[in-house]
């Protein structure tokens, strides 16, 4: 049963890499399911089964991702150009999708990316290829610190997630206007819930940015709180740091019990670290996830 799951997963490989290797060419189900050695007639439902989105769904977005990183690296190719490779008949087309989902247009995002939305936007591929990455962490892999209260600026995000790139948004374009960059103001988020409550209305999470500054007593959007200090057990996380789940159950399920440690009564938060350097078109980021501690 392991050796045909592994097969399975090879397979599925085989195909995520081909589509990363050949966005120019025709990518339909016929080419696809052969490169998978699977029938056409199921697997388009087996790709959509493993992945989470549909095979047109995937390269359509690895084809802007790739369009995103050319406006963001180069000025050598229009936008017409960058338009027509990602398989849009028009630049018009190719500006209303790219709005739609980085919430710039492509000459805006050019000149200044946004890079928390471009993240948010391009999360389902490193879902889809987490899919088949089983990531294990070791008691090792954390450690305990003593952590500085941090003052910090708040946007909560109350109710069903598919409203979050939303938050995210008008959490990105405060921080812009206040002059909070994440390379100079750090970034967390307080996860206040499950990842995927029974009720969606239910998710809770806080999207905060480090800073002292006061926050305006008419601002409808932020308020001012602070993180305390204290100890924490801290995971640092470099794979699919859009779902951080797998690593704060290993966290509550595996490593506290045999810690001997106690939980203190703040819910588990991470900071998110993004760095960007020159010629580097994408940050790289890095998430480190603390569970408070008595």
């Amino acid at each position: 049963m392991k050796a045909a799951l592994q097969n399975y997963h090879a397979r599925m490989q085989r195909v995520l890499d081909h589509i990363d290797r050949h966005l120019d060419d025709d990518l339909d189900l016929d080419a696809l399911s052969s490169v998978a050695a699977f029938s056409k007639f199921h697997f388009h439902r087996q790709f959509t089964a493993t992945f989470g989105l549909s095979v047109h769904r995937y390269v359509q977005l690895a084809r802007m991702k790739r369009a995103s990183h050319r406006l963001a690296s180069t000025d050598a190719q229009s936008v017409t150009e960058i338009a027509m490779d990602a398989g849009y008949d028009t630049p018009d087309a190719f500006a209303r999708a790219f709005r739609q989902r980085l919430g710039q247009s492509p000459s805006s995002f050019r000149k200044s990316p946004d890079w928390a939305p471009w993240l948010a936007a391009f999360g389902p591929l490193d879902n889809a290829r987490s899919k088949l990455m089983k990531i294990t962490y070791e008691p090792g892999d954390v450690t305990i610190r003593d952590v500085a209260p941090t003052p910090v600026a708040i946007m909560e995000h109350r109710g069903d997630r598919a409203r979050l790139p939303d938050t995210i948004q008008r959490f990105v374009a405060w921080r812009k206007a206040a002059g909070l960059s994440p390379e100079t103001s750090p970034t967390f988020n307080i996860f206040r819930s499950e990842r995927i409550p029974a009720n969606p209305e239910d998710y809770s999470m806080d999207l905060c940015v480090g800073t002292d500054l006061p926050i305006d007593a008419d601002d409808k959007q932020m308020k001012a709180g602070v993180i305390p200090g204290g100890r924490c057990a801290v995971l640092r996380v470099v794979h699919n740091t859009h779902n951080l789940e797998p690593a704060a159950l290993y966290l509550y399920r595996d490593w506290l019990p045999a810690s001997g440690e106690e939980a203190r009564d703040f819910p588990i938060y991470c900071q998110r670290h993004f760095s960007v350097f020159p010629n580097v078109t994408v940050p790289e980021v890095v998430c480190e996830l603390f569970l408070p501690l008595k």
